[in-house]
């Protein structure tokens, strides 16, 4: 039985950032953007959610989506703490993106 899990279906709403790191291992990073209604009005508005994802996801994401493409993506959520610029501490949830599939 899965505890923590996610999956929604929206559209990139920035590309993927990639960082590689010295022992070869790479992460995506971007933003996810879910229209809060199903149909459209002028008054519509979209949910944007953090998201990131290792390994072959991340290549994938990279390589073949773009900004504005429609996805559907599963994974779990995550929280965690970073100290910002200023100092102060910050917390955020985020998605980890374990399975993608392009429209």
């Amino acid at each position: 039985m899965l505890r923590n899990q996610v999956t929604l279906v929206g559209r990139l709403g920035s590309d993927a950032t990639i960082t590689t790191f010295e022992n070869g291992s790479m992460v995506a990073r971007f933003q996810f953007a879910v229209d809060k209604q199903e149909k459209k009005t002028e008054s519509d508005t979209a949910l944007f959610y953090r998201m990131f994802a290792w390994g072959n996801t991340a290549s994938f994401l990279t390589n073949y989506c773009r900004k504005g493409n429609q996805l559907a993506v599963s994974g779990r959520l995550v929280n965690r703490t970073y100290v910002d610029r200023d100092g102060s501490t910050k917390r955020v949830t985020e998605v980890e993106v374990r399975q993608v599939v392009k429209f």
